[in-house]
Formats: structure tokens, sequence, C-alpha cells
């Protein structure tokens, strides 16, 4: 291994000789690597194991109904891969192949921690799959707590400790099961929010939705793309308030209104206003903020309204910008009366940029927002001649949070 200094650590050797037994997986759950306790553990030497699916690797035992590891083992694998966050699987039974001896399997109980690296583009690059082997323990104390001779329960110092263990264990590995279940349901039911149809005739158009590092990935933030007659177009970003299924659902049912709106009502400011006074009658809406524009080709006039959203940013072919603060209003429903909402308009020339998103892209803790917004116009304005497709992943990359994500991101970016 090479010194401190100079080249640096050998991390492939460091990795190795981690005395945790460990294995790499990929994003397809495929083995990348194993260390020498991983392969000690396992009895199974490195190259039998490296690049081979992880379950064509260690497959159920078909002669062990009872020995659920494979299923619990996936179910953690997948939980991870969904919700970008670690977990772990407590005095699981497992049925391990036996070395050099074609369907022949060993009981096993292991501890799992399975732990995420995330990649450039946010999702889950590298698996850590990293064992502990409590086999001798779960049976030295299985046979201690036997029953004694007389039929009674010998003393223990341990058995009701193990007992209790094995219990949380189980229930522990339930509300994993559980957890990847509503995580599925949320993520189902956020993608299907999302769908928008008229995206499809716009290639100049690219969208980009990035959950938060927490939660089930279900969130209130929306993009949408609305065909209008006589060539223009409607863009709209919202965000509401909250996370979990309940806020995507308003989201959901905002997001509806808004496109419905947008089609009839004179102006973006028309459709804000019959989406505030709906969103007095919807739980949950209240102090959503969203943003709504109509292009017109034909004059290149951009029209816009903004109830308490981030301003999108307008960034011309030579490099100068706009910030689209000029008719901002507060978020829907937080006005006792009704009063009409503003609208601006500002002119535009073939090739520029129009950049849409909500908070979770410029804000960080503890930062002023203006600072998120110098941020987003400078990396904004060196990637201005990419595809809108190539720059949204520049501005994803560039901008989310290097130290953890806090909230939800939503982006458009539109070439004009």
């Amino acid at each position: 291994m090479a010194g401190r200094e100079g080249a640096g650590l050998d991390y492939a050797a460091l990795f190795a000789a981690v005395p945790a037994a460990c294995v790499v997986l990929d994003r397809e759950l495929t083995i990348v690597a194993t260390n020498d306790a991983y392969t000690e553990v396992t009895g199974r030497p490195a190259a039998e194991l490296t690049g081979r699916s992880f379950f064509d690797a260690f497959p159920p035992d078909p002669g062990d109904p009872t020995a659920r590891g494979v299923e619990a083992q996936r179910d953690s694998l997948e939980a991870v891969l969904a919700s970008r966050r670690g977990n772990m699987l407590l005095l699981q039974r497992f049925a391990i192949p036996r070395a050099g001896r074609a369907g022949e399997f060993e009981p096993r109980w292991w501890n799992v921690v399975n732990r995420p690296l995330i990649g450039a583009d946010g999702q889950v690059d590298l698996i850590i799959h990293r064992v502990e082997d409590v086999t001798a323990f779960v049976r030295s104390e299985r046979v201690t707590a036997g029953p004694a001779p007389d039929g009674e329960r010998a003393a223990a110092p341990h058995a009701e400790l193990f007992s209790r263990a094995e219990q949380l264990g189980q229930a522990h590995t339930r509300l994993q099961r559980s957890t990847a279940h509503s995580h599925d349901v949320a993520l189902t039911l956020q993608q299907a929010m999302l769908a928008t149809p008229d995206l499809r005739g716009h290639p100049e158009i690219a969208v980009r939705y990035r959950p938060a590092m927490r939660g089930m990935n279900a969130c209130g933030d929306w993009y949408d793309v609305v065909d209008l007659p006589e060539g223009r177009l409607g863009l709209t970003v919202g965000d509401v308030v909250g996370h979990g299924v309940n806020a995507a659902s308003t989201m959901g049912m905002l997001r509806s209104a808004l496109s419905a709106a947008i089609r009839v009502a004179d102006g973006p400011s028309g459709a804000l206003e019959a989406l505030g006074l709906y969103s007095r009658s919807l739980d949950g809406a209240t102090a959503t903020t969203t943003f709504a524009c109509q292009i017109f080709p034909v004059s290149r006039l951009l029209t816009y309204s903004n109830a308490g959203h981030p301003p999108p940013v307008l960034m011309h072919a030579d490099g100068t910008h706009h910030l689209l603060d000029g008719a901002t209003d507060p978020p829907l429903g937080v006005r006792i009366e009704h009063v009409p909402r503003p609208q601006a308009s500002v002119e535009y020339s073939r090739g520029d940029l129009l950049v849409m998103y909500t908070d979770g892209l410029i804000e960080r803790r503890g930062e002023d927002i203006d600072a998120g917004l110098d941020r987003l116009v400078a990396v904004t304005q060196e990637l201005r001649d990419l595809p809108p497709e190539d720059l949204a992943d520049g501005l994803l990359h560039a901008l989310a949070n290097p130290d953890g994500q806090q909230d939800d991101i939503s982006l458009m970016v539109t070439r004009l």
C-alpha cells in the first residue's frame, strides 16, 4: 500500500484488507468487488463471485422453503436503490451455497447492512453490502436456552436478550418491507401526476425531477407543458408545502386545475386567479407557490404571472439575462380577500433560454437565497450553448446541494 504522501492510498488494497466482510454491488445488483473477509465468511473465492448477479451467486435453497433470506435481501437492496438510503437486516436466516458442492446449502445467520454510494446523477451508483456472521452466537444461545431435562426452560444469562433481539430483528425486517411498499406506491403516484403528454412534441424542452434525500420520493413539486391555439405554449411550475402522499395528491389536483385554467383564462394572471380561488377549498394547498407563463412565438413575447415562486431565468444568447420577477404576488390562498393577480411581459429572441425551477435547486440551509440565484445565473450562463437535455443535467450536477439535498427539485429548461 502506498504511503500517505505522494500517490496516496491504494484503495483497492485497503478495501481488500478491511476486516468486515463486504461486497460492492452496482445499481444492477451485479457483484463488482469482494474483500478477503467476505470470501472467507462465504467460502466463495472472489473470481467465482465478481461479475455475477448477486442473486445468481446466492440463490434460494429450493429444499428449505422456510429460509426467507433471499426475499428479505432483495427487498432490502431494492429499497436502497429506490430511497437512496441505507438499511439493515438483523438476525436474518440465510441459506448459503456450499463452496464446491453444487446444490448443497448451509444455513447461516447474518446481520446485514446495505449502504448506498450516490453518483453525480443523484442516483445510487454502488451499494456497499456488509455482513456480520452471527451463526455461532445464534446456535449457542438456542442450545443454552433450549428445553432442560425436566422440560423446563434452562436459565441462560443471554437467552432473553437474544430472544428479544431476534423479535426486534424480525419486526425491523417487516417494517422495511412495509416502507418499501409505501415508497413504491408514493413514487408511482408521483410519476403519474408528473406525466406531461404535451411535452412529447417539444424537443426544445427538457424536464427533470429529483426527490429529496429523505422521505418516500413523493412531493408537491410540479412542472407542466400545455399546447395552446395559434402555436402558443403554456408553461407552469409549482411547489406545494410538505412531502409525502398528501402533498403529492394536492399537487396533482392543483396542477390539473392550472392546466385547465391556462387553456381558457385570459393570460397567466387569469389562470393563477382561478387557481388561487380553487386552492381555498383544497386542504394542504395554502401557501403553494407557482409560476405560469405563455410563449408567443410569432411576436417573440413571453407573458407571465408569479404567485410567490422563485423567479425563472431568461438567459439571452449573448450571456445577459433577466430574472422574471416583474409580476410577483403572494402564494396561493394567503390573502383574506380576492385581488387580481399581476401580469408582465418581456421580449425574447430566438435561441434564448428559459429556466424554470423549484426552490430546492437554489436554497441551502443558512444561506441567503440571493446566493443561490447568483449560482443559478452563473451556471446557466456558462452552459447556455448546450442542448436543453444536457443543460438540465448540468444544472442539477452543479447546483444540487453537495451536503445532501433537503428539498425536492423540479426543473424545466426551454430553448425559445
